[in-house]
């Protein structure tokens, strides 16, 4: 029997307001007159949609084009500074916080080192909260404008509960946390009361953001990797994020891929986290005979073992047309330096683990799109992905693997904050753009500040 349907006028309002607001968004300028065909509603509910938003301050005129010999029409687009979002990327060495306007413009960033094993919970979160007054504080931005927070972490994130978001981050040694609750109770005298809070593991936030803004866009089926301290990956099936029960799927990087072959920092053998995450290629190179600083920080042991394995490395990340191709990197030294054998070897070994899980998610999910991020990802990429795709290649089924491109992230470092912050973005969607209770929005001032759009971070 047919189920009556419970839609109310208010529904469709709403949904008629997100079917404009997105259009717009994702698709760039448009005149109300297109709107109508790409969104399928008539020209009077474009009319009064277009109005509603209009003078709720959500949309503006942006230029007008020339029309076919009629009239000339008016573009419309979202306005940037009609609301504002928070993202934060709880990573393995820093928590960063930044704060965006409605189109993704950066306005204010904080960024907070961590110690190794500095996942203290009680410590993240005093961080979180400090980030968050210091991006608002220096934008000068009232707490009321803010149209919600997203939080990307490590491991398993569970809402099957009352109590919000819990985080079983067992690398990090979190069992449990509800980190979702702590963060409401921290950030209550800082935020109005019923402020929109999200968390999501990171290699999620780090695919929303990829597939909405970067190399992503575009794909039905993709995979979308996050290579930092540890490894992960965010599954896109038929252009929706693949969760699995209480969005645990995906946890990529404690595949078995060594029977009884090195202890990973999850506690089990032989995870491919454990060959081919930056923690673990750290900890190969020094067995292997190199001689680190106490206390290097990660990024910065990698970036040492990069460039003993290609001593020409600043030559190629800068490209610069001038620059000495020569494995000494710098027409001023001397000495021509040799690739350190054990350096290259570790990376070599690294590129077939990487490659090898690749294949698995070839298999598994037949995507026709690969991109590989994270801060280890970017950095390691130009070194080592050629090498990664053959071994992708050749350890996958060869249907599939003719039909996938693997390819570096396009949206840099601060990906991950970026797709924090589409959290509460698609939240406002989803609620036609109506804004949370919470009282009066106040007027829009000047936000002072460093502006970058996120193709200027890509570029970077």
């Amino acid at each position: 029997m047919a189920m009556p349907n419970r839609r109310t006028v208010r529904d469709l309002r709403r949904d008629n307001r997100t079917a404009v607001l997105q259009r717009l968004y994702f698709d760039g300028p448009t005149s109300r007159q297109a709107l109508g065909p790409a969104t399928g509603l008539s020209s009077g509910s474009i009319s009064n949609v277009v109005t509603e938003l209009a003078a709720e301050g959500l949309l503006e005129d942006a230029g007008v084009v020339d029309s076919d010999g009629g009239r000339p029409r008016t573009l419309l687009r979202v306005t940037p500074d009609s609301g504002h979002l928070i993202g934060v990327d709880v990573g393995e060495t820093r928590v960063r916080v930044e704060l965006f306007d409605l189109v993704m413009s950066e306005l204010a960033r904080a960024e907070l080192t961590l110690a190794p094993g500095g996942y203290d919970v009680d410590h993240i979160v005093g961080l979180i909260r400090d980030g968050v007054a210091t991006v608002l504080r220096d934008a000068a931005l009232a707490p009321e404008r803010l149209l919600g927070i997203g939080v990307g972490v490590p491991g398993i994130v569970d809402r099957s509960g009352t109590e919000g978001a819990v985080v079983h981050g067992q690398t990090v040694g979190w069992d449990a946390v509800p980190l979702e609750a702590l963060l409401r109770t921290a950030l209550a005298d800082e935020l109005p009361p019923g402020f929109r809070l999200f968390v999501e593991n990171g290699a999620k936030t780090l695919g929303q953001a990829e597939m909405w803004f970067g190399g992503g866009r575009g794909a039905q089926d993709a995979v979308i990797v996050l290579f930092g301290s540890g490894v992960g990956a965010c599954i896109v099936s038929d252009g929706q994020i693949y969760g699995g029960a209480h969005s645990s799927a995906a946890e990529w990087g404690h595949t078995t891929v060594h029977v009884r072959g090195r202890r990973c920092r999850c506690g089990a053998p032989g995870c491919l986290e454990a060959y081919a995450g930056a923690e673990a290629l750290v900890a190969r190179w020094r067995e292997a005979g190199a001689v680190l600083p106490d206390g290097i920080a990660e990024e910065a042991a990698v970036s040492a073992l990069v460039t003993a394995a290609y001593p020409d490395a600043d030559a190629r990340r800068e490209g610069g047309a001038g620059a000495d191709s020569r494995p000494g990197g710098d027409a001023r030294d001397g000495a021509r330096r040799s690739p350190d054998p054990v350096a290259r070897a570790v990376l070599d070994e690294t590129a077939e683990y990487l490659g090898a899980g690749l294949s698995d998610l070839i298999n598994l999910y037949n995507p026709e799109r690969i991109l590989v991020g994270g801060w280890a990802g970017l950095q390691l990429g130009p070194y080592i992905l050629e090498s990664v795709r053959a071994h992708a290649t050749a350890y996958a089924l060869r249907h599939p693997a003719e039909r996938v491109t693997i390819e570096l992230g396009r949206l840099g470092p601060d990906a991950v904050t970026v797709g924090a912050a589409t959290l509460p973005l698609a939240d406002f969607f989803a609620r036609g753009g109506h804004r949370a209770p919470g009282g009066e929005v106040p007027p829009v001032a000047e936000q002072p500040g460093w502006r970058a759009s996120v193709e200027e971070r890509a570029a970077r």
